[in-house]
């Protein structure tokens, strides 16, 4: 098994986390950097909060913008049983033999806090979009700059035959806080 942390160590040196953190920090704030199989990226301080003051339907074919309210702050709170969208402070550029998982931070799920982020593939790049989800029936607290979710990257033997890039994936070098597209 390879030193995953010294790989990412020497993959964002060559552009592939930006702004990256070389150590865990994690003193009085919810942790991010390099970890020990992975990175810890932080959460933006732009948020989409979901309301429904329209009554709409979610409908990922044709989502209705009006839906969310926009938020910028250092401290988010999400109503009870809805979510919020927000991106990532790192932008990502993956390489063509890499495969990036997402997992929320422990802290975050232990509050009933869910963290949704869909595989970072291949040749893709951008901030990533991030769904916050709070299951509880009180309000949550989301503190913007500090650790949202953990990255684990799937290093491969070879490259992948098309990538991302390669099929001009429509969530390819987005900049913010990107809805659904079809």
């Amino acid at each position: 098994m390879v030193r995953n942390d010294r790989w990412i160590k020497q993959m964002a040196r060559k552009g592939m986390i930006e702004p990256f953190e070389e150590e865990l920090v994690k003193e009085g704030v919810i942790s991010y950097g390099v970890s020990s199989y992975g990175y810890d990226m932080r959460v933006a301080d732009e948020f989409k909060i979901f309301t429904n003051i329209n009554t709409t339907v979610v409908d990922p074919k044709n989502f209705d913008p009006k839906s969310f309210v926009e938020f910028k702050g250092p401290v988010c709170i999400i109503p009870p049983n809805s979510f919020a969208l927000a991106r990532s402070v790192e932008y990502f550029r993956i390489p063509r033999d890499v495969l990036v998982l997402c997992i929320g931070k422990s802290t975050y799920a232990r509050c009933g806090i869910i963290i949704n982020v869909t595989p970072l593939e291949p040749d893709w790049e951008g901030f990533v979009t991030i769904e916050i989800s709070n299951t509880t029936p009180l309000p949550a607290k989301i503190y913007a700059n500090e650790g949202i979710a953990q990255l684990i990257f799937l290093k491969a033997e070879e490259e992948c035959e098309i990538s991302y890039a390669d099929r001009k994936g429509k969530y390819q070098a987005q900049k913010g806080i990107v809805l659904p597209k079809v």
